[in-house]
């Protein structure tokens, strides 16, 4: 048996009737199993939970031994960044669409929670980048992001100039719609978008892809994942340059201003059922290897 004795319950906010058909056999299943359940705020009001069992994101990192999640890689994306610095694994139910990151099915839900219960998982540690928004009169507060750190445009129709330096050395300057800064879990996002490589999860990288640049030779770069990365908007653009962090958290550059981004001290953890082939959910999801199947088929 494993020591998930206190679980935590977040959902999706969007969908409410198909959300909350998952949710109540989740929440009735655990009670059941005589565990003790504590739920995100707007999720218990959904579930209509007793005021009791509901915790803020932070209340139940700190209380929590697994957190559940319905829903799909979005929300994992928000809730991940508040649970991280508790260091409590995360399990995603996939009610997405393309789901990379969260890959229970609702139709296995029980069956895959009878195995992780009884110890029956793998744990995937999966990096994480801080962006800090530094001036000449100080620096702002790091902010975590999951997928990726994205530098690009608002309010024009110009492209920007940028300036990428790394470990304090000057890289590169380019003209383009902006920069993607993302993690080898972010290269299936926004980075596989812009034409970025996939990357193994597993690998201590970071990836820097650009969006739309002027110049073809400004191609997709993977470096170490010690490296801090600095941008600097220069030209006639500045004051029209937005940071996000996962498409979710947008920070403003004011002229003069760069963003430094650096790999986050905490990681994400992530509970698969056991048997999880990260491959396996590229080949799904992206809808490679037809000829083997079809040719596995005539064989059978």
């Amino acid at each position: 048996m494993t020591s998930f004795r206190t679980l935590g319950l977040i959902s999706k906010q969007g969908d409410p009737e198909r959300v909350r058909g998952t949710l109540t056999r989740l929440y009735d299943y655990l009670h059941r199993r005589a565990l003790e359940v504590f739920i995100e705020t707007e999720t218990a009001s959904l579930l209509k939970a007793p005021l009791g069992q509901a915790r803020t994101l932070a209340q139940l990192g700190a209380c929590c031994d697994l957190v559940i999640l319905i829903g799909g890689d979005g929300t994992l994306l928000h809730a991940a960044r508040a649970l991280a610095v508790h260091e409590v694994p995360i399990l995603g139910v996939n009610l997405g669409r393309l789901g990379f990151l969260v890959d229970v099915s609702p139709d296995a839900l029980e069956m895959a929670l009878d195995g992780i219960l009884a110890g029956e998982f793998d744990l995937d540690r999966r990096a994480m980048l801080a962006a800090q928004i530094r001036t000449a009169e100080g620096d702002g507060e790091p902010e975590p992001a999951l997928n990726d750190v994205t530098l690009h445009k608002w309010g024009t129709a110009r492209i920007i100039e940028l300036e990428i330096w790394i470990d304090g050395r000057f890289v590169s300057a380019q003209r383009s719609d902006g920069l993607i800064v993302s993690t080898p879990t972010g290269s299936t996002a926004y980075a596989l978008s812009g034409g970025g490589p996939l990357v193994d999860p597993a690998l201590d990288a970071i990836l820097l892809v650009p969006i739309c640049p002027h110049d073809l030779s400004n191609r997709p770069l993977v470096v170490p994942g010690r490296c801090a990365i600095e941008v600097r908007v220069c030209g006639a653009e500045r004051g029209h340059v937005q940071v996000s962090c996962d498409g979710q958290r947008d920070l403003q550059l004011p002229p003069g201003a760069w963003v430094r981004i650096t790999r986050h001290p905490h990681w994400v953890r992530l509970i698969h059922p056991k048997g999880h082939d990260h491959y396996q959910i590229l080949r799904a999801k992206l809808h490679w290897g037809g000829h083997h199947a079809l040719r596995q088929d005539r064989l059978c």
